[in-house]
């Protein structure tokens, strides 16, 4: 893609830790002249680059503004989703929606926050739905689709009004003290970091790359 061309970007998530991130610095780049958000409820976050749209994620998405660029950070936990089937209605449903409704306004390009442990062939639940969903975005035939699998995520979500989820504070504990004996894929990881990440990444993204969270770090 060249730089030098004005980037029309669709972020879903953009309340979330790493959406969070994401919005702030596609609102920073003079690349970008128009950025919409999708989200549940209204940003409270007013820009003049920025259009926001309300929608409800278990219905059809509404057609979309033309884009050329979208980044999906929508994601919760069973323990807040309240079932598996409530979590998999937003890991799974609520990114593959947005992300063929992307692709239907113009998207060619395609980023995404899965997570550590990702595979459509796990036991475990968590990891087998971001596989399945890894696998789902796959098959559309985005031009670029770069997949963050970030570890343990660190920021702060109390400003953003979400649970502090015991295991990412564990984590972060455990990073801090074990940090020379820890894999870097392993050691918990500022939201920020992978956001930057993304942001560098999906512009001139070719085919389907997996970043984890030692790449991520180093963007």
């Amino acid at each position: 893609m060249d730089a030098a061309l004005p980037r029309s970007v669709l972020i879903a998530g953009a309340s979330g830790l790493v959406g969070r991130e994401i919005l702030q610095g596609l609102l920073a780049d003079d690349s970008v002249p128009t950025v919409h958000s999708l989200g549940r409820r209204e940003l409270p976050l007013q820009h003049p680059k920025l259009t926001r749209h309300r929608v409800d994620f278990s219905k059809a998405l509404p057609a979309l503004p033309s884009v050329g660029e979208a980044f999906v950070a929508l994601g919760t936990t069973i323990k807040v989703a309240g079932s598996q089937e409530a979590f998999r209605a937003v890991d799974f449903d609520a990114v593959l929606a947005v992300a063929k409704a992307a692709k239907a306004a113009g998207a060619t390009r395609l980023g995404v926050v899965s997570a550590m442990g990702a595979d459509p062939r796990s036991k475990i639940f968590y990891n087998r739905v971001k596989g399945e969903m890894e696998a789902a975005l796959s098959a559309l035939g985005f031009e670029g689709l770069v997949i963050a699998r970030p570890s343990f995520l660190v920021g702060d979500r109390e400003s953003l009004g979400q649970p502090v989820r015991g295991g990412e504070k564990l984590a972060l504990n455990v990073s801090k003290w074990l940090a020379p004996l820890i894999p870097d894929n392993l050691k918990a990881i500022e939201a920020a970091a992978v956001a930057r990440a993304l942001l560098k990444a999906v512009p001139a993204a070719r085919g389907r790359r997996i970043m984890l969270s030692s790449e991520l770090r180093r963007g």
